[in-house]
């Protein structure tokens, strides 16, 4: 069968290289590389299939994180509550611009944000909840904009994993005040390098973040304040734009592996995320919870397949978090489900028997 790679974009874009380079060579032919009717296209469009209003295009998922604390107006001394089982981005994006990050705990099924454990994390210093739609699952987010509006609170969306996945038949990205996606490379919806967007309904909102991605100015060369380098290249809106059209079915192949992979390790020991009955996910990442990361990786890499770990140390316990003040065991099952993870070949292209191959491996080692 050969190797099994984690993942790989080259037969994804040698399928729509055409319409890439066509898409690119327009982007040549009117020399409109920054800002400009490309990325207003895409912004539009990108919108539209989020079920928004309005989009911003960002030059990374961090960056929209950021511009949307900021476009609301949240700065040092307030607090912004999110989740220890995350990438870095999340509470780095909430740390950099001086506001402090108050972490809670997670869903044991789900590794999603626990609603439960939010309102004891609520000072009068709270402005915002930002809940992370973890390998592409949207949270619970009835009850997070329940509390949320109880308190007068922002809700930002870490969409940054869930490029079209819908909870409640609406899409990640419209469910709170914002969402903040990234179009990494090896996301769903993903650029030739980097990039992001803000999607959003609140005019006010868009308008600002379109003012601070652009160096804090709206009308050219007034400087309303201070702000960012932070734009979506026109080159890069080009490519997200011939990518949008087949997201769905990407998307779609994605759930068809990830069924494969529950079929094949159900009663196996092993922990998988369950998919909440309100969501569709879109599995960006397939994680699996294991005995012993280091045996599981050991067989996988034996057999010539690929693997990963996403993410091996959680939030608190990290050193650029250390000065938050949290300890060992303030997040039990965060650090439960990092420690013991490991995710799996995952991408469109990814052929069933190559899963049923993954599966195999997996079965012969014991997790009892």
């Amino acid at each position: 069968m050969g190797k099994i790679p984690f993942f790989n974009l080259s037969e994804q874009t040698q399928t729509i290289r055409a319409e890439v380079d066509a898409a690119i060579e327009k982007v040549i032919d009117k020399t409109a590389f920054v800002l400009g009717p490309g990325l207003e296209e895409f912004e539009a469009n990108f919108a539209d299939y989020c079920g928004t209003k309005y989009c911003a295009g960002t030059s990374s998922g961090t960056s929209a994180l950021v511009l949307a604390l900021l476009g609301f107006k949240i700065g040092p001394g307030d607090e912004v509550i999110t989740v220890a089982n995350t990438f870095i981005a999340t509470v780095e994006a909430i740390g950099m611009i001086g506001v402090k990050p108050v972490l809670i705990d997670v869903l044991e099924d789900t590794a999603l944000m626990d609603p439960s454990k939010l309102e004891a994390a609520i000072t009068d210093k709270t402005k915002a909840i930002i809940p992370v739609h973890l390998f592409g699952q949207p949270c619970d987010m009835d009850s997070i904009m329940e509390i949320a509006e109880k308190h007068g609170l922002k809700v930002i969306e870490d969409s940054c994993q869930a490029h079209g996945a819908r909870y409640k038949g609406r899409r990640a990205g419209s469910l709170g005040h914002a969402a903040a996606f990234s179009f990494y490379p090896s996301k769903n919806l993903g650029s030739f390098g980097e990039g992001g967007a803000v999607t959003t309904d609140d005019k006010e909102l868009v308008r600002r973040m379109k003012g601070l991605r652009h160096h804090g100015q709206i009308v050219k060369n007034e400087h309303t304040e201070l702000g960012y380098n932070y734009r979506l290249q026109a080159i890069q809106a080009a490519v997200l734009g011939v990518k949008l059209a087949y997201l769905d079915g990407w998307n779609e192949k994605r759930r068809a592996l990830a069924e494969r992979y529950h079929e094949g390790l159900k009663d196996t020991g092993y922990w998988m995320a369950a998919e909440s009955k309100d969501c569709e996910p879109v599995y960006h990442l397939f994680a699996l919870g294991c005995k012993d990361q280091q045996v599981v990786g050991k067989a996988l890499a034996d057999a010539d397949i690929g693997w990963g770990r996403h993410y091996p140390v959680p939030i608190h316990l990290q050193p650029a978090f250390l000065h938050l003040g949290y300890s060992s065991g303030d997040f039990p099952v965060s650090e439960k489900l990092m420690t013991t993870s490991i995710t799996l070949p995952m991408f469109p292209e990814l052929a069933l028997d190559k899963v049923d191959r993954v599966c195999e491996v997996l079965r012969t080692i014991d997790q009892t």
